[in-house]
C-alpha cells in the first residue's frame, strides 16, 4: 500500500499498486508524483518505484519500404509488355495502360485494313512491349503512368 501527493498538494491513500497503475493510465499521476510506501517516512518520485509503473510495451516499428517495394503503377509493366509483344497489332497493351484512344487507333488500323495495317501495328506493339519490359519499374512508372507517353 502507498500514499501519494496529488497535483492539488493533498495526500491520498493508502492505495494499492493497482490503483496507482490505473491513475497512471488515466493521466492522474505521473513519474514525478510523490509516493510514500506504507510504513515509510520518505517521499520519493513515482519513477523510483519501478514495480508501480505499468509495463512498457515495445514501440511498434513501421515497415520501411525496402529496395523491393514497387512504385504504384509498376504492376502493369509485365502485363503491358507481354500483351505488346504477343498482341501488339490489337493494341491490348494500350488498353492495359489506360490509353484508350491509342488502343482503339491500333485496333481500327488492324481491322479496317483487313490485317495489312496490322503488320505495322504489330511491329509497333513489339517495340513498345520490349521497351516496357527493359525499363526499370521507376522509369516505366515515370514514362507511361505519370507522363502518359502514348507512343514509343
Amino acid at each position: 500500500m502507498y500514499k501519494i501527493i496529488g497535483t492539488d498538494g493533498r495526500e491520498y491513500g493508502p492505495v494499492a499498486a493497482q490503483q496507482i497503475q490505473q491513475w497512471i493510465s488515466e493521466g492522474r499521476v505521473n513519474a514525478q508524483t510523490l509516493v510514500q510506501p506504507e510504513g515509510g517516512t520518505d517521499w520519493k518520485a513515482l519513477a523510483n518505484y519501478p514495480d508501480l509503473l505499468p509495463p512498457v510495451a515495445p514501440p511498434v516499428s513501421q515497415p520501411v519500404p525496402g529496395p523491393s517495394a514497387k512504385p504504384p503503377g509498376a504492376d502493369k509493366k509485365i502485363a503491358a509488355g507481354i500483351c505488346g509483344i504477343l498482341l501488339g497489332s490489337l493494341g491490348i497493351h494500350k488498353f492495359v495502360l489506360g490509353y484508350t484512344s491509342e488502343a482503339v487507333t491500333m485496333l481500327l488500323v488492324t481491322v479496317l485494313t483487313c490485317g495489312i495495317g496490322g503488320v505495322v501495328m504489330h511491329v509497333i506493339g513489339l517495340i513498345e512491349g520490349i521497351s516496357y519490359l527493359t525499363k526499370s519499374d521507376e522509369e516505366f512508372v515515370a514514362t507511361y503512368v505519370t507522363r502518359k507517353k502514348g507512343w514509343f
